[in-house]
């Protein structure tokens, strides 16, 4: 005997129009939403100056719990650390398996507590640990709470959002674009409270706004929780029900082709991950923070970022859109490969930024940071969203939601070897640092043209009848 899994959907959620013609239910949810991507953007904001400026530093290191046998084991593989350089390892790490452990979460869900429950577990082990924060000693209890919870909550309440919606309910492509919008919110809000308060004030009170803000995300969820869709179902299968169809030969170059171009992805997007660790750190060394007297957080440059990219993501839907309207729009390989390109000229321009430091030994311009953002923005938001919609498309038939959890382990790889590359920050000249980057998205750019020239045939949506 097997079992599948069946989602049933409230009937009442399928006629609902309560909340801007959509269900009650997406309201609720993009309300948890936005305050869970509050805390976890407030955190992510703090996490690397908190760990560089105080808690790595040699008088405060000592003072948390398990830190030295976890010094040791990143030091066996990555040698020496000093206490940035560590940071940004610690840091790389915490930001990669947050795309990991939803892999896990879904599991837990599906297989033995359902969606809620998972949920609600995940909302509160994220609450517990950014309140862990305020105390140094349990540092690494609280970023494995953070870990297991996001994992928990993150991909559950986006399945949540689907279950909305009966099939082929034409409402579900902008639900999630509301539901995008909130975590957009968020991304700006988060790094300019957390971070004001942290930087400003003290520390613990940053990571505390951000528990905060979990806590009321886990309320909103629970009272909204009649508005939601029914829990799925089990039901079982006889062992003799008529077997899945083997993969086709045209299927299993696919996925050997999808799986080979994860390193490559991971490539892409090694500028933009960065702009979390490293660049931070550079920019408190080497940028003039001042604006009217008063020092602006550096966690503010995320809110930066994230203002930019809500413009440069709707700029480039347009553009496409006008595009198609005269030419031939091109295919998925071809505007990751495009937007590789355009996003290696972010960190080209720190080249220039490090040759005026050296050359005047003076600091930078704020508008460097928005030059950076508007130049990476553009070419990301032809690679990630681009990415995604390739690997839904292309996939094998009954393995899309494993490759799109598999298309996710690009970010994951990424985030753990920018943690790595940051170390150079204290050892590499700033015009070899970021001309490294430049380097290294540039090359992506190239293989995916490689890759289009030589398989693009293989990927292109004519190849096989889906």
């Amino acid at each position: 005997m097997t079992t599948a899994f069946s989602t049933s959907v409230a009937r009442d959620t399928r006629s609902d129009r309560a909340f801007f013609g959509h269900p009650a239910g997406l309201g609720w949810l993009s309300f948890c939403e936005l305050w869970e991507r509050f805390s976890y953007y407030g955190m992510q904001a703090l996490l690397v100056l908190y760990l560089t400026n105080y808690l790595f530093l040699p008088e405060n290191i000592g003072h948390v719990a398990g830190m030295d046998a976890a010094r040791r084991w990143i030091e066996s593989v990555t040698g020496p650390r000093s206490p940035q350089q560590l940071a940004s390892v610690v840091f790389g790490l915490y930001a990669g398996f947050v795309y990991l452990t939803p892999l896990f979460g879904g599991l837990v869900a599906d297989r033995l507590l359902g969606r809620t429950k998972t949920v609600v577990i995940g909302a509160s082990l994220m609450a517990a640990g950014h309140f862990l924060m305020a105390f140094e000693a349990s540092f690494l209890i609280a970023l494995a709470c953070l870990l297991v919870g996001v994992g928990c909550f993150k991909g559950n309440i986006a399945a949540q959002v689907g279950d909305l919606y009966a099939p082929g309910d034409k409402r579900r492509a902008s639900a999630f674009q509301i539901f995008m919008l909130a975590v957009q919110i968020a991304v700006i809000l988060a790094p300019i409270v957390c971070g004001t308060l942290g930087e400003k004030v003290a520390w613990h009170w940053g990571f505390g706004a951000a528990g905060v803000g979990m806590l009321f995300g886990l309320v909103v969820y629970l009272a909204g929780r009649k508005h939601l869709p029914a829990e799925p179902e089990f039901k079982r299968q006889d062992s003799d029900a008529t077997p899945r169809p083997a993969m086709t030969g045209t299927e299993v170059a696919r996925l050997v082709l999808l799986v080979a171009l994860i390193p490559v992805l991971m490539l892409s997007v090694v500028g933009n991950q960065q702009f979390n660790n490293a660049y931070p750190l550079w920019s408190q060394k080497h940028m003039d923070l001042l604006l009217f007297g008063w020092s602006v957080p550096v966690t503010w440059l995320q809110a930066i970022d994230a203002i930019v990219s809500t413009g440069t993501m709707v700029a480039s839907i347009a553009f496409w859109r006008w595009w198609a309207t005269r030419r031939r729009e091109p295919d998925e390989l071809t505007k990751m490969a495009l937007g590789s390109l355009i996003a290696a000229g972010a960190p080209a321009m720190l080249i220039i930024a490090a040759g005026l430091i050296e050359n005047s030994q003076e600091k930078i311009s704020l508008v460097w940071t928005l030059g950076y953002t508007i130049v990476n923005d553009l070419g990301f938001a032809n690679v990630l969203p681009v990415g995604l919609a390739l690997y839904s498309r292309a996939a094998p038939r009954r393995m899309e939601g494993l490759l799109i959890g598999a298309y996710y382990l690009h970010l994951f790889l990424a985030n753990t070897f920018v943690g790595w590359l940051a170390g150079f920050l204290e050892t590499m000249p700033g015009r070899e640092f970021w001309g490294l980057h430049a380097v290294l998205v540039a090359s992506a750019g190239v293989l995916l043209l490689a890759v289009r020239f030589l398989f693009g045939g293989l990927l292109a949506p004519d190849s096989e009848q889906r």
